[in-house]
């Protein structure tokens, strides 16, 4: 075959070793529109599984790159005059120049020409020239411009800027500091990236860009390869007691927006795209030259194996989407955490660090604690002494040294409920009720979740009035024998467990007109009382200990402009609800706002109900729209309840419950971030936490409940 390679970057020259290696009769040609030893920016960060791919793939590579390679095991996360450091992470990096170095030398080894200072402008004539052109062009890729109604980019622009620069720094691990500044936080990312230097990286909101003097300090053009002097000036007195007397210098360093690219195909005829000109991933989660070095690997495999080039290059793309798509999805939730970090500034340090190193839902707690078990075990004695939770153990100097439970299993107080524990239950399959009152099977449904280790079991739709079922043989809170129905099942729920129970009350029929409003809100107090068994009007106590108002579904909530009847209701339930006994609200911003837009409505939403008394606000997470454009399959599930819980108020003012396919094993690490209080999952296994009392050798834990 006769190969094109467009771009002599890590990618680009990486795959010309490879598919050359795989068989000497392909004649390659790489063309670089930069000089050998022409590169900007620092260290590329590699992980130990990506070197490991490396070395089997060609041995050569990596013993070429071995002597520039810094290693390091620890992720430290300096903030507020603390130090949090969580280890067996496996990092190396080492400086662009020296792996470009690496990578020319190999080339020369096996004979492939890299024509640098030629840059290849005629792609059309390449495609007809050669078996296969891949176009290894970066982020800003003129081959993607060039066919883009094939490729049919989209780019993102993230709000942050940022500045990649190098220092003399020491480090010995992958370090975050978390700055304060006029217009907010800032955050230095920082590695190193050989024995003596470090990449240093520092990202900041727009406002503390501005705040912080850089918008006056840059310049209005820089020169090609000229860096920003001036704001690296700014940038080393802010970071003063970081460098610690070292020097900070850049390399075409400039203030920059980061774009995440995505393509919906990356080949079109014999011409391919790989690394940053098909797909790119925030910085804060790893590499870039890692994506493109796995592309050309997986490439150049195909190219040897399948029968065709159509074949090796659909083969390709189908062998690496998925798992660049699973890495976008994880680079779009850091790059939104770092973007809003000002949101969690003001979590204590522990839970702040917990926070971040969990804030691409690809690391989990259950990972932390495998890789790193004292620095989970301290997370949790501090989760457990802020939650007033049990710690077993001695003291020493002040600190607690035992054991914690884990963070799902710590109690919780919702309003003036005691919970023995932050997982909530709330069965929604279709039980039948005949005339509207639970039965045997809604009694084995949620009395069964209550013995399955739940803290807090709620109830599926319960409807106020007959007219408003969620659907035929629905249960009901309308009359005085469904509340005894009720009743029956709260007894059985309170006798044979610690686990609290609550109702979702909700209307799921149409409004009607409007002199019927009046009349719903009425059926909803009504209801209420039953639910409680207080007023002259409730005769029959079910005895629940907490009320959910649904504005999930149906007529009670569908926009924020369409919010004032919710709030009416809301006001009638609360004026008959003890006060003693909390009283919450069920929202799905997916269902109201389908598009992915209306969060920061979402969030006003959640303070309306919270000043009119609302004790928790319930999150029911879905399918929504990427907020980068695409369609994501696979949404993060607490992250609305996390916008609510830390920008809204939600964890001083009221209680955020996250729900949306949330896995038992997941709890931990939402609850111990602090992106929710409670989380509805799944049904516990019968392995009660309160069956296997501490020091009992088979008691329950988070591992084997996941």
């Amino acid at each position: 075959m006769r190969i094109a390679v467009i771009g002599g970057g890590p990618g680009g020259l990486y795959f010309s070793a490879l598919v050359r290696q795989l068989d000497p009769g392909h004649e390659i040609t790489v063309w670089e529109r930069n000089a050998p030893d022409e590169t900007f920016g620092f260290g590329v960060v590699l992980s130990d599984q990506a070197l490991s791919g490396i070395e089997r793939a060609d041995p050569a590579v990596l013993s070429e790159m071995r002597p520039m390679l810094a290693h390091w095991d620890d992720i430290d996360v300096h903030y507020r005059g603390t130090t949090f450091t969580a280890g067996g992470n496996g990092f190396a990096a080492m400086s662009r120049a020296g792996l470009l170095l690496a990578l020319q030398r190999r080339c020369a080894q096996l004979g492939i020409p890299v024509r640098h200072g030629s840059e290849a402008t005629d792609v059309d004539a390449l495609a007809a020239d050669h078996d296969v052109v891949v176009a290894a062009d970066g982020a800003n890729s003129l081959v993607r411009e060039r066919y883009a109604e094939a490729f049919r980019p989209t780019v993102r622009t993230g709000t942050c800027r940022y500045i990649w620069l190098g220092t003399d720094l020491e480090l010995d691990s992958f370090t975050f500091h978390v700055l304060d500044t006029p217009g907010g936080a800032a955050q230095v990312h920082a590695y190193p990236d050989a024995r003596h230097t470090s990449t240093l990286i520092l990202e900041l909101s727009e406002s503390a860009w501005h705040a912080a003097g850089f918008a006056t300090a840059t310049p209005p053009r820089l020169a090609p390869g000229e860096s920003d002097e001036r704001s690296i000036g700014i940038i080393a007195e802010l970071c003063k007691d970081i460098l610690n007397g070292q020097k900070l210098y850049g390399n075409n360093s400039r203030w920059l927006r980061f774009p995440t690219v995505r393509c919906d195909a990356w080949s079109r005829g014999n011409v391919v795209l790989i690394g940053d000109a098909a797909h790119t991933a925030h910085f804060s989660i790893g590499s870039g030259t890692k994506l493109a070095m796995e592309d050309a690997l997986a490439l150049a495999r195909n190219l040897c194996e399948q029968p065709h080039t159509e074949a090796a290059l659909a083969a390709y793309e189908a062998e690496r989407r998925p798992a660049i798509g699973s890495l976008q999805r994880a680079a779009r939730a850091s790059r939104e955490w770092f973007e809003n970090v000002d949101r969690y500034t003001h979590q204590e340090p522990q839970q702040f660090a917990v926070n971040l190193l969990t804030r691409s839902r690809r690391v989990s707690y259950a990972g932390l604690r495998r890789r790193d078990p004292g620095f989970t075990a301290r997370a949790e004695r501090w989760f457990a002494d802020a939650a007033g939770g049990a710690v077993v153990g001695d003291t020493a100097g002040g600190e607690v040294c035992g054991e914690a439970s884990p963070p799902m299993l710590q109690p919780f107080t919702l309003g003036r409920l005691e919970l023995v524990n932050r997982l909530v239950v709330s069965p929604d399959s279709r039980v039948p009720a005949h005339d509207g009152v639970p039965g045997d099977l809604e009694l084995v449904h949620l009395g069964g979740a209550a013995l399955g280790g739940a803290g807090l079991v709620l109830t599926g739709p319960v409807a106020v009035s007959a007219t408003g079922g969620a659907g035929p043989g629905r249960a009901g809170l309308y009359s005085g024998e469904q509340a005894a129905g009720w009743r029956r099942v709260v007894d059985f729920v309170h006798t044979h467990s610690p686990a609290r129970i609550g109702v979702r009350l909700g209307h799921y029929g149409p409004d009607g007109p409007a002199e019927a409003l009046g009349e719903l809100r009425r059926a909803f107090a009504a209801a209420a009382r039953r639910a409680a068994g207080t007023g002259p009007g409730a005769p029959d106590a079910a005895g629940f200990d907490l009320l959910e108002l649904d504005c999930a579904h149906g007529s009670l909530g569908t926009s924020y402009g369409r919010l004032r009847h919710p709030l009416d209701v809301f006001d009638a339930v609360r004026a008959v609800w003890p006060d003693e006994r909390p009283l919450g609200v069920r929202i799905s911003p997916a269902r109201w706002f389908p598009d992915g837009d209306g969060v920061d409505a979402v969030v006003r939403i959640a303070n309306e109900f919270a000043a009119r008394g609302a004790t928790a606000v319930h999150v029911c997470a879905g399918p929504r729209a990427d907020r980068d454009g695409c369609a994501d399959p696979d949404p993060d599930p607490d992250a609305y309840a996390d916008r609510i819980r830390n920008q809204a108020g939600g964890g001083s003012t009221f209680a955020v419950i996250a729900s949306g396919s949330i896995r038992v094993s997941d709890v931990d690490t939402i609850v111990l971030a602090g992106r929710a209080d409670l989380c509805v999952v799944d049904r516990p296994t019968m392995n009660s936490p309160w069956r296997f009392p501490r020091g009992t050798p088979d008691r329950a834990t988070s591992q084997e409940w996941s």
